[in-house]
């Protein structure tokens, strides 16, 4: 951020984050601070700090842990004409009014700034200016508090999936194949409403968890439906939020229930060498897409494809569809990819590394970790067995 200087040509300049905390994931990582309602943050230049603009009634909870030097509401600033009573609005009015009282001319915002904010500050007479990195770049390195909340999300996340991968291959099993437990048929919704069952006690929001058995399997974000049957791989992944902290764990097994068919064993070998080549791969400086070409080189060496099918690929088609990974934080799909065009890692990225692959005859076999980067390599946060005997 830059500011006017006595005798300067230079306009002098905030910065502006602003929306709801609960839905923003840059403006949370930002202030540090879950809110419900509209709040803003105007970043002065010393003395004035950072300031916090939120609903009266969360005042004095946001001073004790929200990052900003001050805690205010819209009634501070209010301009000559009133606030409105509409909450957003008024949180609008009242950062254009912060602003012009600081003697500001220029603001430099976030890509995910509501246009209610950029509209009623240009209306003040102020330019508004968007950085696309601002919010974006710097949640990727992960600060210790951070890791440490990744660590306990992803911990959850693995009694989670160790639960729904023995559940499945501990069920029993009919004369026609379809897996049962206590005399009912065992769906895919079933596992996953036992998961969710099992995340909510833990204080863990999910959305749906992938299970997806047999050739639904194929499709990589195919939630899966229906009964599942032994001798079939079931992919399952789960990638809840914790209701406190707001960082998510991501976590993906495959489970076959019974004995593995030769061609199953074959793929999970592949992916879980591609896996390991991926994670050996990982360290500062390293780029998403050399980590990519690392997994993908596996699963060509085995024999394997890369890539969408075509139209005319027969069913036996049996390739790695997506890219190796991504980031994970607020947000289970953060920067950076791994994939071809991948950027750099800094230290302190927290990624996924989850080959798979899939094949609309047989389904689809995925195998994921999240690891740490670090300066000399990485630091993996999961402790699970990666086999598909889960018994």
């Amino acid at each position: 951020m830059t500011d006017a200087s006595p005798g300067s040509n230079c306009p002098k300049t905030a910065r502006l984050m602003a929306g709801v905390p609960q839905k923003n994931s840059a403006l949370l990582w930002r202030v540090r601070f879950l809110a419900g309602d509209p709040v803003a943050l105007v970043e002065l230049s010393e003395p004035g700090g950072a300031v916090l603009i939120i609903r009266d009634i969360e005042m004095d909870r946001a001073r004790k842990t929200a990052r900003a030097d001050r805690v205010t509401c819209p009634a501070d600033f209010t301009p000559e004409g009133g606030l409105s009573g509409d909450r957003e609005t008024a949180t609008a009015q009242a950062t254009a009014e912060c602003l012009r009282r600081e003697g500001i001319q220029r603001v430099v915002a976030d890509r995910t700034l509501p246009l209610i904010f950029a509209e009623l500050v240009r209306q003040a007479g102020i330019e508004v200016i968007c950085d696309l990195d601002m919010g974006v770049g710097p949640r990727r390195a992960k600060d210790e508090q951070e890791i440490g909340w990744l660590r306990e999300a992803q911990a959850v996340t693995e009694g989670a999936m160790e639960m729904a991968c023995r559940q499945i291959a501990r069920a029993d099993v009919r004369d026609d194949g379809v897996l049962v437990e206590k005399g009912e048929v065992l769906t895919a919704e079933i596992v996953r409403a036992a998961i969710d069952h099992w995340l909510l006690d833990q204080g863990y929001a999910n959305v749906p968890a992938i299970v997806a058995g047999g050739p639904e399997g194929a499709d990589c974000h195919n939630l899966g439906s229906g009964p599942l049957r032994t001798g079939q791989p079931v992919i399952v992944d789960i990638f809840p939020r914790n209701q406190q902290t707001q960082y998510c764990g991501d976590c993906t097994r495959t489970v076959v229930h019974g004995d593995v068919p030769d061609e199953i064993a074959r793929m999970h070998a592949a992916v879980v060498e591609a896996k390991a080549a991926g994670i050996a791969a990982v360290r500062t400086g390293v780029t998403g897409q050399a980590v990519h070409e690392a997994t993908i080189e596996v699963i060509r060496r085995h024999g394997y494809d890369v890539g969408l099918p075509k139209d005319d690929s027969p069913d036996t088609y049996c390739a790695m569809v997506h890219g190796t990974g991504h980031g994970v934080g607020l947000d289970v799909h953060e920067p950076p990819l791994l994939d071809m065009g991948g950027p750099k890692l800094v230290r302190g990225d927290a990624i996924t590394v989850e080959p798979g692959l899939y094949c609309k005859a047989l389904g689809g076999i995925r195998v994921e970790d999240m690891v740490i980067v670090t300066d000399d390599g990485h630091l993996n946060l999961n402790r699970l067995p990666e086999g598909l005997d889960w018994r």
